[in-house]
């Protein structure tokens, strides 16, 4: 199971069918292999070796998908950056996995030149953008233009494709890695599980880093489909992209789709061409989903569940169950059925599956779960136990096989569609002088799904403002993890007997009357 094979398929079965959309750009199958072959050959001689992490901090772009099969086809592993980091997170997901080569576009040059004197073991930066080419960088297209195409190097199995940074319970970033084989599967399995047709045309609206997307890029590779791009997603921006493309299928989180829905845009816009939105990455609520069936009354929806760990799709609630009438009705709050390639279980605390209707923890097993987390070998056995991935959701599982989320069993807050971990928070927020101690919890938000609230507890005699508070976090960690929110309080924080903050206790009266307690 390999990934460049997957492209190879394509540019035999539709050489000639478009691959690539992006702005006043098009390319067809063949000419994106050739180009991928390039590009791997170039990487090579910048010094890519087997293995070697090559990263990528860009909005996205076509050049975003030929970087993901040209890493991997020259041998080394992909390694996209969020884009919404601050540089002191880029620098540490840098110089934790050792990369060498880091490929920026024109959003990410000034932070790209920052970089360079915070990681020391940075040798070459590409810039791929399409103004000038900033003094000390390479340029992309020179790059593909200047080398012969390259054999694929023939990573396959469990081999290392790509690490992907999630948010850290420990106050760093986690680099989940993923292998050839979840790719490979995880691209038949999602093209299958969210009925992908041939030659399908897909919309990258959301950001290309995310692996939520980025899954995509297997599986509309897989059906020879075509990949439209626009740079970053916006509602009037996605709407404009849907009339001018017509793609027939589109991947929104529930944040981005309410945007879209209440665009002055949407009425004026032919949206006729869309047969299916996906969504998923944070939960949603069903008077939302309700408003988008009366929005788009000629598209079915369908739910993806997951996580990075998960390469990433666990669950589908497909779209015969979005219905609030008839026999298949009643399935519309939950997060659907296992997936076609992997198993889940509900188990206890001794890792015991619970009858049908209890609450545990959702665990994940099958051909799509990472190899573990980069450098931590600690957390990846506290995560994996006998092949089962610990999501930390919590959640039960009906008689007919749905999923039910609940609750989280690890302080995590899903906002917008990012995972953000109240202990990475609780740590650039101690970092302030004025700060004894904070919890860090996540609180119902219409907007967002979740949003990050802070309790805080300062030194006595020293006062500080919640406003000067967030914009310290902001020169710390990127803007999606600051509070949104902040409460001083004098009284102690509720401890378990281990000494632990009860974050549940902290949570009760902001979720009071909510089903469950993840937005």
């Amino acid at each position: 199971m390999q990934i460049a094979s997957i492209l190879r398929r394509a540019a035999q079965i539709n050489p000639k069918g478009i691959a690539t959309i992006y702005e006043d750009r098009q390319q067809t199958w063949t000419q994106m292999q050739d180009r991928v072959a390039r590009l791997a050959g170039g990487l090579q001689k910048l010094g890519m070796k087997l293995g070697d992490r090559v990263a990528l901090l860009s909005l996205n772009s076509d050049r975003f998908i030929e970087y993901y099969f040209a890493s991997v086809w020259g041998g080394g592993a992909m390694m996209p950056m969020n884009i919404r980091w601050a540089a002191a997170e880029c620098a540490y997901a840098l110089n934790d996995a050792g990369a060498e080569i880091l490929i920026v576009d024109e959003a990410f040059k000034g932070v790209a030149a920052e970089l360079k004197s915070q990681v020391q073991g940075l040798k070459t930066i590409i810039y791929c953008g399409d103004a000038e080419t900033p003094d000390g960088m390479q340029n992309y297209e020179d790059i593909v233009a200047c080398n012969a195409p390259v054999a694929d190097a023939g990573r396959a199995g469990d081999d290392l494709a790509g690490i992907f940074y999630t948010g850290g319970t420990t106050g760093f970033p986690k680099g989940v890695m993923l292998s050839h084989t979840n790719f490979y599967v995880g691209g038949v399995a999602n093209a299958h599980e969210l009925n992908m047709q041939e030659e399908t045309i897909y919309l990258h609206a959301a950001p290309m880093f995310h692996i939520a997307d980025l899954i995509w890029f297997s599986a509309v590779t897989f059906m020879a489909g075509t990949h439209v791009v626009i740079p970053m997603f916006t509602p009037d921006g996605t709407l404009a992209a849907i009339e001018k493309h017509k793609p027939s299928q589109v991947l929104l989180v529930p944040v981005m789709l309410q945007m879209v829905m209440q665009s002055d845009k949407l009425a004026q816009t032919d949206v006729s061409s869309l047969r299916q939105i996906a969504y998923g990455a944070s939960p949603i609520t069903q008077s939302v989903l309700v408003d988008a069936f009366k929005k788009f009354p000629n598209t079915s929806f369908i739910q993806a569940f997951g996580q990075t760990e998960l390469s990433p799709i666990a669950s589908v609630l497909s779209e015969e169950y979005h219905v609030l009438e008839g026999p298949k009705a009643g399935k519309l709050r939950s997060a659907g059925r296992p997936t076609r390639v992997c198993e889940v279980r509900i188990v206890d605390a001794n890792m015991l599956e619970v009858p049908r209707g209890d609450v545990g923890q959702i665990t994940v097993k099958g051909p799509t779960t990472m190899l573990g987390y980069w450098n931590k070998p600690e957390v990846t056995a506290e995560t994996i136990r006998d092949g089962w991935v610990l999501t930390g959701d919590a959640g039960y599982m009906d008689e007919d096989g749905f999923i039910f989320l609940m609750d989280r069993v690890k302080d995590m807050i899903v906002s917008g569609g990012e995972n953000v971990y109240s202990a990475e928070v609780e740590n650039a927020i101690g970092q302030h002088p004025a700060v004894a101690t904070s919890a860090v919890i996540g609180i119902p938000s219409e907007q967002w799904g979740e949003s990050v609230h802070a309790l805080v507890i300062l030194h006595p005699g020293i006062e500080v403002t919640a406003q000067a508070l967030q914009s310290h976090c902001h020169t710390l960690i990127a803007g999606y993890k600051c509070p949104h929110s902040i409460e001083f309080t004098t009284e102690p924080f509720p401890l378990s007997g281990a000494n632990k903050v009860l974050k549940t206790e902290l949570r009760k009266p902001y979720w009071e009357g909510q089903e469950r307690q993840i937005s």
